[in-house]
């Protein structure tokens, strides 16, 4: 008799422990730990409970949960210059001395002396995609992978001291697992190259590389040695900023999100195609770089890119979440 009631006891509390959890996956802990509790954090948490709560208005179906992340400056930092340039310039710096034709490039010698503005010029921004074009094509995929990860073990943020890879946000991660445990899709929609991302997606973000939408280029099949490779090519570039964004989401995802979160006026024609008359409950976030003391302050001066102008003066009117770095993040980065 003792026995039965013990097992009883034991079902009651697994019952209770379990039976509890809501759609909505909160549970009793606080699930944005490094969020402090102001009206910005508290508009992205009534949004998930109000599109997870079953039988009300608001309920989205798991299916057309899709949350789209920009990377740099939203994710990871992008100053003194986003990541993936620095592993372009330290590609350049360890090729150079062994290949003349390469160290002769007006642009590669504009990039090795850190003229910026030089491969920023023009509206296309010709010098950087030639330079992207000299470190990222005429590789096989697996060799571009294989470089970047040999630069991720090596590389270390100038300001941090840090690999670049454990420079994810913290408050971000937390909000990514938040909403994945309440059914959400997340993926990440930027200007950064998608091969590049790709390498370190799954591991750094838990976003699985087949939902990392990106400017990409063209490769080609060939076999090599009897083993099947894919060449990268320069033959056709897709720029996934901007304008670019809501068509990479088309094009990559096929489902119209309801949660975008970017940082920069690249993003907001991704939050506009996010909130402005969309068929269910939608939201805007944009995160805002006001902590010069534990990362960088800036919107309409970045240091490299990232400008914050026209978004932000749209955030009022569209009802956009810009969430403040020194005010609503209580931690920036993991310890």
């Amino acid at each position: 008799m003792l026995f039965l009631a013990l097992v009883l006891f034991l079902v009651t509390v697994l019952i209770g422990a379990t039976g509890c959890a809501s759609d909505s996956g909160q549970g009793g802990s606080d699930p944005l730990p490094a969020w402090n509790a102001t009206p910005h954090t508290q508009s992205i948490t009534e949004f998930v409970k109000r599109v997870t709560t079953a039988d009300t208005p608001g309920f989205v179906p798991a299916e057309d949960r899709v949350a789209v992340f920009d990377n740099d400056g939203t994710l990871w930092p992008e100053a003194p210059d986003v990541f993936q340039l620095q592993f372009v310039l330290d590609e350049l710096k360890r090729r150079t001395p062994g290949d003349p034709k390469l160290a002769a490039d007006p642009m590669v010698q504009a990039a090795l002396r850190g003229d910026l503005a030089a491969l920023l010029a023009g509206k296309g921004h010709d010098g950087l995609l030639h330079v992207l074009a000299l470190t990222h094509t005429g590789m096989t995929t697996d060799e571009f992978d294989d470089s970047v990860r040999t630069w991720l073990a090596s590389a270390k943020h100038p300001r941090f001291d840090r690999p670049y890879d454990q420079l994810a946000y913290l408050p971000q991660l937390q909000l990514l697992n938040y909403l994945r445990d309440n059914g959400f899709r997340t993926y990440i929609v930027s200007g950064g190259g998608a091969d590049f991302m790709r390498v370190f997606s799954q591991r750094v973000y838990g976003i699985a590389p087949e939902q990392v939408v990106g400017s990409t280029g063209t490769v080609e099949y060939e076999l090599r040695e009897g083993k099947p490779v894919l060449i990268k090519t320069a033959d056709y570039v897709f720029v996934d900023d901007k304008a670019g964004k809501p068509a990479g989401i088309h094009q990559f995802i096929g489902r119209r999100p309801i949660l975008a979160v970017g940082n920069s006026d690249g993003d907001q024609a991704m939050l506009e195609y996010t909130t402005i008359d969309n068929p269910h409950p939608s939201l805007g976030v944009l995160i805002h770089h006001t902590d010069a003391e534990r990362e960088y302050a800036y919107d309409a001066h970045p240091p490299l890119s990232g400008k914050l102008v026209t978004a932000l003066q749209e955030a009022g009117t569209a009802g956009w979440t810009v969430v403040d770095m020194k005010a609503d993040w209580n931690k920036i980065f993991s310890s």
